[in-house]
């Protein structure tokens, strides 16, 4: 009786044990754990991942939009996406002097809602494959998928994949992708 009795508490408390790490475990981005009940911005600046955003952010004066209620969907560019755009151009768009343009790419990532991915597969589905994303910044981008995977067109053809989706925050949803997204031309 006492071998049974240790058994069940053994297995008990393995359950309890595996159930609470499940709790505790938030996606990581960046090397960075993400945490569902702090903000985008919280969150991003804690991504190894995301310093040339948040740095983008800061010289848009995004912030405090970023952290207000949203909620907020942010297509979120790595380092090595805006690594990836022409040379000189990060540089060239944190100058104060062009933060009108900083302002549209930025908010050409972000749309008014709360989309996970499965919603966004679901509308991708429904619309025969491709579906009109309407930004912040009034940039309608087409979402597709492929093998389950999310990928957001841009304006001018690019097409950037999301690396890590479904990124939960208090007020929205970060989805990692690996290309900058441009208005059109």
């Amino acid at each position: 009786m006492t071998a049974t009795f240790a058994r069940l508490a053994l297995g008990a408390a393995l359950l309890a044990g595996s159930a609470l790490a499940a709790l505790a475990e938030n996606p990581m981005v960046g090397g960075a754990e993400m945490f569902p009940q702090k903000n985008i911005v919280e969150n991003a600046v804690n991504s190894a991942d995301h310093t040339t955003l948040v740095a983008a952010v800061q010289a848009a004066g995004l912030v405090e939009t970023l952290q207000g209620e949203g909620p907020f969907t942010v297509f979120a560019p790595t380092n090595d996406a805006f690594a990836g755009l022409p040379a000189g151009t990060v540089e060239m768009l944190l100058k104060p002097e062009n933060k009108d343009q900083l302002v549209e790419i930025l908010t050409c990532h972000v749309v008014a809602a709360d989309a996970m991915s499965d919603a966004i597969a679901k509308m991708v589905a429904d619309d025969g494959g491709e579906h009109p994303v309407t930004t912040v910044g009034g940039c309608v981008f087409t979402a597709t998928t492929e093998g389950g995977a999310i990928m957001i067109r841009d304006g001018q053809g690019n097409v950037a994949n999301v690396t890590i989706a479904d990124v939960d925050q208090s007020n929205g949803v970060i989805h990692v992708i690996d290309k900058v997204l441009l208005p059109a031309s």
